[in-house]
């Protein structure tokens, strides 16, 4: 039986049309047609379902330290309330033992039927000790070959992102990495301009939250912002709460990089056990005296991008839903609200609030 939503304005991901409704029929959208549009049961705003390629927990459980389902399910719940409907459960540099139970979390959410869960993201170890920002310095290390090899043939299929530091990683594992399906993401890196310019040219496409942890733009040193800046292809994600970056900054990023530049919310939640203990404070999370992560959601971060840094909205939503689903290039995860696409669509106040989450 079909399901029928009004939109008084709809994002399609590529345009907006007024006075819409979109016919959903066994989770894919069968029709959009301003026929029988119904003014009164309208949503003010339907656009696409968001994405977020970086959370590390939820509801007091981090991943890093309850490797677990439960874990996975409780973030995909924070997600659907900030209009997420695809995740990437991330985690903050560990052992080879936790990195396991991560694998074998995401597989166990998966194989039973948890929705919304791309794979994992694994943040480090293998990253550069210069620029570890809230990462624990005795776990970080270069990998040898067999490392990755064991890590990659027990998470087959479940991993979906590992962000490295390329400069620790010799050019052979980024390519075994990446024969594997997974998307390897530049971070965590004290590259130079040239260095990181240099593996952005062959084979590494996207960088982890521009800004942090990485080298730095200075005038006689542009460093991997430099390098990221002036590449024509390389994607990058940004933490678009204030606190990572000054809005400011996010403004002449987007200048510079246009397209290129999307958002995660790198969001962690309090946890008092483990490697990684984050504290509220205000709205963001500190580890020590050290910013850690962020309390965002993806919808504050489009609100952040359009009232703080002026973003055109649709512009904003792109950022959060087109642009990440064009990095991970998967079937089913395009963001674009089309007949024949899944039905996965976010139904907003005026002033862009949650009203519903449709998914397919």
């Amino acid at each position: 039986m079909s399901e029928f939503y009004a939109a008084q304005e709809l994002f399609t991901g590529t345009h907006w049309i007024s006075e819409v409704t979109i016919e959903v029929n066994n989770g894919k959208i069968v029709a959009i047609t301003k026929e029988g549009y119904d003014h009164k049961n309208a949503f003010p705003l339907i656009v696409p379902a968001l994405i977020d390629l970086q959370i590390y927990g939820a509801d007091g459980k981090l991943l890093s330290e309850f490797p677990d389902a439960d874990c996975i399910q409780k973030t995909y719940q924070y997600c659907l309330k900030g209009g997420v409907a695809f995740f990437q459960p991330t985690i903050a540099s560990q052992t080879k033992e936790i990195i396991y139970k991560a694998i074998d979390a995401v597989r166990d959410y998966k194989t039973n039927g948890g929705k919304g869960c791309i794979g994992l993201h694994i943040e480090g170890p293998w990253i550069n000790v210069a620029k570890k920002g809230a990462h624990q310095e005795n776990i970080l290390h270069s990998p040898s070959l067999q490392e990755v090899q064991d890590i990659l043939h027990y998470g087959k299929d479940w991993i979906s992102m590992i962000t490295v530091a390329p400069e620790v990683c010799t050019t052979e594992i980024i390519d075994l990495i990446q024969s594997h399906g997974i998307v390897v993401s530049a971070g965590h890196s004290n590259a130079s301009y040239e260095m990181a310019t240099g593996y952005f040219n062959q084979n590494i496409r996207v960088a982890t939250h521009l800004f942090n942890a990485m080298s730095a733009f200075q005038h006689r040193a542009p460093g991997m912002v430099g390098a990221l800046f002036n590449h024509k292809r390389a994607m990058c994600s940004l933490v678009a709460d204030g606190h990572h970056v000054d809005f400011n900054a996010i403004k002449i990023a987007k200048q510079i990089m246009g397209e290129r530049l999307f958002c995660i919310t790198d969001a962690v939640t309090t946890t008092t056990t483990g490697l990684y203990q984050h504290v509220l404070n205000g709205d963001k999370y500190e580890s020590h005296g050290t910013l850690s992560g962020s309390a965002l959601t993806q919808i504050k971060s489009i609100n952040n991008l359009v009232n703080e840094v002026g973003i055109d909205l649709g512009e904003a939503i792109k950022m959060c839903s087109v642009y990440p689903a064009k990095v991970m290039n998967m079937e089913g995860m395009r963001a674009h609200i089309e007949v024949n696409e899944n039905a996965d669509l976010l139904c907003l106040s005026a002033d862009r609030q949650l009203l519903k989450m449709i998914v397919s």
